[in-house]
């Protein structure tokens, strides 16, 4: 069938777009409990955000090695049952009355660290299930449910923490025995490595293949900034929004809930444009809009609240995805099979090491602000800047495509590298 990616993607596609949901359901409700519930600061709700990525420096890695010596699909379905449990924690903690920072800190720790081993597999899936030159239709779905989780996704969550409360969490708990299910359902794949070729070595070859290729390098840098400031701006909306603003969980919800429209289009309209502009070229103006679209949310409180929230992140779920769609199928094309898994495990580890730390920064400039701005002013003053941080990440972007036009095939970069 035209336009049909086959059974295999089919199953695959239809798992991770129900876990991806639920996975937002866990990400909204965990720092709206925070300040409800157990009345978190600034500060305390970006210790709980660092949790979210504090695997990926410790594990990413070491986690590149082992999962290209594992049964990739079933590292995947163990990684969801860990998930599964690490989220169902949460309620059970709460319904016994011992819930607090330090538990809910634990318990995503472990969802960030079972998501780094599952995210190795889930990217050296796609090329498996699908052929070269159906990659980025197959990764514009794949980013449309991304997509669409990120923004239809509050919304749910606002609902269903409305109707459950905690019991919410549940939700998502269930999202990831459907994902387990479905990888279960697909036929085997996975290439092991078949020589077990010393830790450090692999370790070093990950970095070296990122930093070796022209075009991969840039990659690399202009994610790492990206990702300096990016995460300041996600971790202090729901301070902004519930401390700052006074909106409440389901105006919030409804609002984050209301950009879905622009970012669904920005995952159907980025294969078009990058098929104009090139890969490259649309994933560096990409960078620097869905950075200056951030700046919207300074329009509140002059505008309302709800349309500023709705508006900015519908831009800048547009843009988002346009990066996302663009960055895979770029990095897949620089490396042959044996080394996807750590190059994959390199690079998630280069530039989402900074991550936990822009969190936490992010938090702690709220704190510290906070007493000679106001909640609202101290928000607002971070969130700018860390998006103004951002966008310098268009910077090394802008030269990729011209690299990529005039770089080795990758068989030859992969076999010099190593």
């Amino acid at each position: 069938m035209p336009g049909s990616l086959g059974r295999e993607f089919n199953l695959y596609w239809s798992g991770q777009t129900v876990s991806l949901l639920g996975d937002r359901i866990t990400v909204f409700v965990v720092p709206t409990l925070m300040i409800f519930v157990l009345h978190a600061s600034a500060l305390e709700v970006g210790i709980v955000a660092m949790a979210q990525y504090l695997g990926i420096p410790l594990l990413g890695p070491v986690a590149g090695v082992l999962v290209d010596r594992w049964d990739k699909r079933l590292t995947m379905v163990v990684c969801d049952l860990v998930r599964l449990v690490a989220v169902a924690a949460m309620p059970i903690a709460y319904w016994c009355g011992v819930l607090s920072t330090p538990l809910l800190f634990v318990c995503v720790a472990l969802i960030s660290g079972a998501t780094i081993f599952f995210n190795i597999g889930y990217l050296v899936a796609v090329p498996t299930t699908v052929p070269q030159d159906r990659l980025v239709r197959a990764y514009s779905r794949l980013e449309g449910s991304s997509t669409v989780s990120e923004v239809a996704g509050p919304s749910i969550a606002a609902g269903l923490y409305h109707l459950l409360g905690v019991a919410s969490l549940l939700v998502d708990a269930a999202s990831y025995l459907v994902s387990a299910a479905c990888l279960r359902a697909m036929k085997p794949w996975g290439v092991t490595t078949g020589e077990r070729v010393p830790v450090r070595s692999r370790l070093m070859l990950g970095f070296r293949l990122n930093w070796a290729d022209p075009v991969l390098r840039r990659v690399v840098l202009a994610a790492v900034v990206l990702n300096s400031g990016g995460p300041v701006f996600v971790t202090v909306l729901p301070v902004l929004a519930y401390q700052g603003l006074g909106v409440s969980v389901g105006v919030f919800g409804a609002a984050m809930s209301a950009a879905a429209v622009g970012a669904v289009l920005g995952a159907l309209a980025a294969p078009k444009i990058s098929d104009r502009l090139g890969l490259g070229r649309t994933m560096a103006w990409a960078l620097l809009l869905h950075c200056l679209v951030g700046l919207g949310v300074l329009a509140a409180p002059a505008l309302p609240a709800a349309p500023v929230i709705g508006v900015t992140f519908g831009c800048y779920g547009f843009f988002m995805s346009c990066i996302n769609v663009c960055s895979a199928p770029i990095r897949q094309s620089r490396m042959t099979a044996e080394n996807q898994g750590v190059m994959h495990a390199a690079f998630r580890t280069a530039t989402w090491g900074v991550i936990p730390l822009a969190a936490l920064a992010g938090g702690s400039a709220v704190t510290l602000l906070t007493p000679a701005l106001g909640v609202l002013g101290a928000a607002q003053a971070v969130m700018a800047g860390g998006t103004l941080l951002a966008a310098f990440s268009f910077l090394p972007a802008v030269g990729i495509q011209a690299r990529m036009d005039r770089a080795e095939p990758r068989a030859h970069l992969a076999g010099s590298a190593s």
